[in-house]
């Protein structure tokens, strides 16, 4: 069993194929797209960590059917665009904020990307989505959006592969 992040699917959004430069004619284009490469890599039983906006507003039912597509058990850290619709579905667990201990390695789990975060000093990690690829990782700190992984989820293992070329971020003070 493995444990994958993502953030940032906006399922069943056409506006964001313009906005992110996404390479999709189109918002089923998109949503097939990336139900595809989420279920290449996630497993049945791996757990995925969903760091928000998984669906763009959705409220017409369609959010229900690419939820239960989507392979692995699914927790997630709310967005700004999750709405009810997206909340309903039977997540394994629903928050704002989570801490989590993968690997032996403390990671700090938001929507939204911060400067500071519990452990920084301490080797804590910080995944984040929300930018979708507009802000710079650093190697303590990481846009796990799909804009910046080729609309797949990851591995703890393959962002600290990609954080091991970066430079920590640091408070300056």
């Amino acid at each position: 069993m493995s444990t994958f992040f993502t953030s940032d699917c906006h399922f069943g959004h056409a506006n964001i194929i313009k906005h992110c430069q996404r390479p999709f004619a189109s918002a089923a284009e998109m949503n097939e797209a990336l139900i595809s490469r989420w279920n290449a890599v996630v497993g049945q039983n791996d757990t995925v960590w969903v760091l928000g906006d998984i669906a763009f507003r959705q409220s017409n039912g369609t959010f229900p059917g690419i939820f239960y597509r989507l392979k692995g058990i699914k927790h997630l850290i709310r967005g700004n665009h999750d709405n009810d619709e997206v909340l309903a579905q039977p997540w394994a667990s629903v928050s704002d904020y989570k801490e989590i201990n993968l690997h032996n390695k403390k990671l700090v789990l938001s929507h939204y990307p911060m400067r500071s975060w519990n452990g920084m000093f301490k080797g804590a990690l910080h995944l984040y989505g929300h930018c979708h690829g507009n802000i710079d990782d650093y190697s303590n700190c990481v846009d796990v959006g799909v804009d910046r992984w080729d609309y797949t989820p990851v591995t703890l293992a393959r962002i600290q592969q990609h954080m091991s070329t970066l430079t920590q971020w640091k408070p300056k003070g």
